[in-house]
């Protein structure tokens, strides 16, 4: 031990009269260490923080990864979200915090199918691109679906949003987002927060309004005491970034942009159908798609043989929407 110490200091503080280049040598390989390893760490933390890390190599996420990627955010980063924006130290010690993940993932220790359990509150994440304060017109949406008969209708909804928010001292403070100024609990009874039997909204007066559900049996008594859930945009905004489409949307979206032909007599019902029905593996549902032609063949051969085209694309978008929305390895579809 005292021989390699004394190699080591030699190396660093070496004899006088030593030429200029050996004393400058240790100093230089010590700064390219230094530079390579602080480059190797700021390359390690961006790639970690990157969605094809967090999706495709650290956790097995192939649906919110694939929902991800045709969300709005497909341009934010997972961590912005499931860390919050905060400076580096903060950042640091809760994705420390996160090893546990990386440990039940190696031993794979974990249940189908996966749900986020700690996300940061809105205000650290929603909050941090979108300025409820702002919100206050109303917004109109066309929604387009079709019907089940052998045109493939079209049907136009048009749908007033009261978007609402804004701040009471210029008059707003309503609408959806009337809880931005107003502070709004809630006592869910099971996980995923569907059974609501008592909501208190306190508004900027601090007057309290307690809401009941009186067929849920719950009482004053089994409210106090109990921890509150407090209302924000992840509240209603849950699936914003991982919304996995049922068969019917995902097949209207295909009709509307023209992926699927509308003129293919009843295809939306059929389309539905194939997508609707379980199989036991991605092969076989593939065959079963593929029966698409078929179907064509038996019930309108004029189709058949002026529309090939259009019935492969559709058999083809099928197969492609299937891959979106049923992932029998993590056990998890539109449902």
């Amino acid at each position: 031990m005292r021989r390699i110490w004394s190699g080591i200091t030699q190396f660093f503080f070496p004899p006088p009269g030593t030429p200029l280049w050996r004393r400058a040598l240790p100093y230089t390989l010590l700064g390219i260490v230094t530079l390579a390893l602080g480059v190797g760490i700021v390359q390690g933390w961006t790639y970690t923080n990157s969605p094809e890390f967090c999706g495709m190599q650290c956790h097995t996420m192939p649906p919110q990864y694939s929902a991800f990627q045709k969300s709005p955010h497909a341009r934010v980063q997972c961590v912005e979200c499931h860390l919050g924006r905060d400076v580096l130290t903060t950042q640091f010690t809760r994705k420390a915090g996160d090893m546990r993940h990386v440990v039940r993932t190696v031993t794979e220790d974990y249940e189908f199918p996966i749900r986020a359990h700690e996300m940061r509150p809105a205000r650290d994440s929603c909050e941090k691109c979108h300025f409820p304060e702002k919100f206050s017109d109303d917004s109109l949406r066309e929604i387009h679906s079709y019907t089940n008969d052998e045109d493939n209708t079209l049907q136009r909804t048009f749908l007033i949003m009261k978007t609402g928010g804004g701040s009471e001292r210029e008059g707003l403070g309503r609408g959806i987002h009337w809880h931005i100024e107003n502070e709004v609990y809630y006592l869910p009874t099971d996980e995923l927060h569907q059974e609501i039997p008592y909501v208190r909204a306190v508004d900027s007066e601090g007057n309290i309004t307690e809401y009941y559900d009186v067929e849920s049996g719950v009482t004053p008594e089994d409210v106090a005491g109990t921890h509150l859930e407090r209302m924000d945009c992840i509240t209603c905004h849950n699936r914003v970034t991982h919304t996995i489409p049922n068969p019917d949307e995902a097949v209207d979206q295909a009709l509307q942009k023209g992926l699927i032909s509308q003129t293919l007599p009843g295809v939306r019902e059929q389309a539905i159908t194939l997508l609707s029905t379980p199989y036991p593996d991605p092969a076989v549902a593939g065959d079963a798609f593929d029966s698409l032609s078929a179907y064509y063949a038996a019930n309108y051969p004029d189709v058949a043989a002026r529309m090939p085209q259009e019935i492969e694309q559709a058999t083809q978008t099928l197969k492609t929407i299937y891959s979106e929305i049923v992932f029998s390895e993590q056990e998890l579809d539109w449902d």
